[in-house]
């Protein structure tokens, strides 16, 4: 069942996965079968590559477990990459442009394109995991940079207020990068409560990287409707019709993901 729940090895039923690849459209995979590679940088750590161009994304996400004393102190992105980490559960301390963050569990850091990330294990001894994301950044044409510019944002998701979503006070959004138009994207965390859905069926020129944090759902993605669980990587393309109901009696539905943002189309 992969690396990520330490059983390996032959199973007893049949080979079988909920994952659902459809290249350049969307993708839905578990966690059972990811598999752990080697990236130059990360030391004593875990680290799966999710969503990628290789996939269809212009960015790409990684699933990181930092293991003790591990972490990646030669530098992430930058040069023209912007980075995002995000911990799912643990602490770390991270470093961008001289300081340090010390990120507990729903802590986050936001890294502009001309910094790079740095970050460390600092869990006492214990496994830190980490959502981590990064894009080539996209400048604005024709505007001064003064002002213009992304800057170095963290915070904690426990911090931010929940807002109703469209209107909706059973589906609650949460926004950790400001919407200012130097950024072009943000980082969102979208929470169902059971029951709770979409308003509609949307269809849109952005694409979405999304982690599951908790619960379970029903996710139609280009008019296929197939499970989703806590730990599930979700990739949705540009114009991939996408929704998704709340399933399950107590645990709210909620998700990380990515949404490029505040861009017109370069032709």
């Amino acid at each position: 069942m992969g690396y990520l729940n330490q059983v390996q090895g032959y199973r007893e039923g049949l080979l079988e996965t909920r994952s659902v690849i459809k290249k350049d459209n969307y993708a839905v995979i578990t966690p059972d079968g990811l598999v752990n590679n080697v990236v130059p940088g990360f030391k004593d750590c875990d680290v799966t590559i999710l969503g990628s161009p290789r996939l269809g994304a212009r960015f790409v996400d990684y699933l990181v477990t930092v293991k003790n004393q591990g972490g990646n102190k030669t530098g992430f992105a930058g040069d023209g990459i912007q980075s995002f980490v995000y911990v799912v559960y643990g602490k770390i301390n991270a470093f961008a442009d001289g300081k340090k963050y010390e990120l507990t569990e729903g802590g986050y850091l936001y890294v502009p394109p001309h910094l790079q990330l740095t970050f460390e294990n600092n869990n006492n001894g214990e496994d830190s995991r980490l959502f981590l994301y990064k894009k080539r950044y996209q400048p604005l044409k024709g505007q001064p940079l003064k002002g213009f510019t992304p800057e170095v944002v963290t915070g904690n998701v426990h911090d931010i207020e929940q807002e109703a979503y469209e209107g909706m006070k059973e589906v609650l959004i949460q926004d950790l990068l400001p919407k200012e138009i130097g950024y072009d994207m943000n980082i969102h965390i979208l929470s169902f409560k059971p029951g709770a859905s979409h308003g509609y069926i949307e269809t849109h020129v952005q694409e979405h990287g999304a982690y599951v944090l908790s619960g379970r759902g029903m996710y139609n993605l280009d008019n296929e409707w197939m499970p989703v669980d806590k730990g599930d990587y979700i990739f949705m393309g540009a114009y991939v019709p996408q929704a998704t109901y709340a399933i399950g009696l107590d645990e709210p539905f909620s998700y990380i993901y990515s949404k490029d943002a505040n861009r017109d189309i370069d032709l």
